[in-house]
């Protein structure tokens, strides 16, 4: 197949997304497919390619990936570099090439890519594309909407609350909170913006650092205990993965710089509580309508309660990535899981 990796874009996390991306592109095409690592953000104008043949020079004209900074990356920066600076946020010819492909695998993630506008655009180009549909990961990746569906599907999550920049409140028993909390953006990933507070002064730096980042934000109770992740394909949960962070908690750099977490996979936990965790990453996925592949999130606290945090609808394909690690616990490695992925998610077209 001719397929297109789509990376980059103008998300906190632009870097990590291209080192997903060049991953799953190695994968692909050492299992004999043509592949294009492509910039959503800056794609190419005519004079840097031939867009008509643009599959048969896939090699020449894929991006070329270095290793992820451990600070986000200068959005501001970004834009400024773009050749032509427009305001479109799809690059030039970007559609035309994705057009052009048997299917796109989204190696995007963060705000554009897993809030469902590219997908909803996929849709109306007809440009068949890896993962859930626009609803579902708009509504994912809304850590407000998405509790409630928890809630209403009777997935445990922690007490919490949204705010606005306009309706900023920095007296955290006003909204009903106790200390500590959590303070993170609403729509961001990779745990940026995300901070634990155990004071006042903390909760107010706290609401300064997430506003940096977005206008909404989630503020909720902080649950001291275990960290664990759970993937599911095609609705059926994949072996439990904790995470172990060495210091701190799992936040960004923790998440990907090498020996920065202790990650075990299958995670030891007794066999009731691993079939209580997986129904629960299922029930996420039903209950969103998450019917290709995703990521759910959990903390274990010290009386055995479970709680949902969130869920990522483009896990990462990093080397240290979680999703590879569970699929690789079942035997399927790396490059099958890549192609697993492109699999199940044709099936939303057929």
């Amino acid at each position: 197949m001719n397929i297109v990796v789509l990376a980059g874009g103008l998300s906190t996390e632009r870097d990590v997304s291209f080192i997903t991306g060049n991953e799953v592109a190695k994968a692909l095409r050492e299992n004999g497919h043509r592949v294009i690592l492509l910039d959503v953000f800056m794609g190419y104008d005519e004079k840097e390619v031939n867009v008509d043949d643009i599959f048969d020079k896939a090699d020449e004209v894929s991006v070329k990936v270095s290793k992820i900074p451990e600070t986000a990356p200068d959005l501001e920066a970004v834009k400024a570099s773009r050749k032509d600076q427009s305001d479109c946020f799809f690059g030039p010819n970007v559609i035309r090439i994705c057009q052009k492909s048997d299917i796109v695998f989204m190696a995007l993630h963060g705000e554009n890519g897993e809030n469902g506008k590219i997908q909803a655009a996929f849709d109306l180009f007809g440009i068949k594309y890896t993962g859930s549909d626009y609803l579902s990961s708009a509504i994912a990746m809304d850590k407000n909407m998405s509790k409630k569906f928890f809630v209403n599907a009777n997935i445990p999550t922690p007490n919490g609350v949204s705010m606005t920049r306009e309706n900023r409140c920095d007296d955290h028993k006003k909204l009903g909170l106790n200390l500590p909390c959590v303070v993170k953006p609403c729509c961001g990933g990779s745990s940026i913006g995300v901070t634990i507070v155990r004071n006042d002064e903390e909760f107010t730096k706290a609401l300064d650092d997430a506003f940096k980042w977005e206008n909404e934000l989630v503020i909720e109770e902080f649950v001291e205990g275990r960290e664990f992740s759970v993937g599911v394909l095609s609705g059926k949960a994949l072996p439990i993965i904790e995470i172990a962070p060495v210091e701190g908690f799992y936040d960004y750099k923790n998440k990907y710089k090498a020996g920065s977490t202790i990650e075990t996979c299958p995670a030891e936990l007794s066999i009731e509580k691993t079939k209580e965790m997986q129904k629960y990453a299922e029930m996420v996925a039903e209950a969103i309508g998450l019917n290709t592949y995703s990521r759910s999130d959990f903390l274990l606290d010290k009386e055995g309660n479970i709680f949902c945090l969130e869920v990522n609808t483009l896990p990462g394909m990093t080397p240290t990535s979680l999703l590879p690690q569970e699929a690789n616990a079942v035997g399927v490695n790396f490059n099958e899981l890549c192609e697993k992925l492109i699999e199940i998610s044709l099936k939303k077209y057929r």
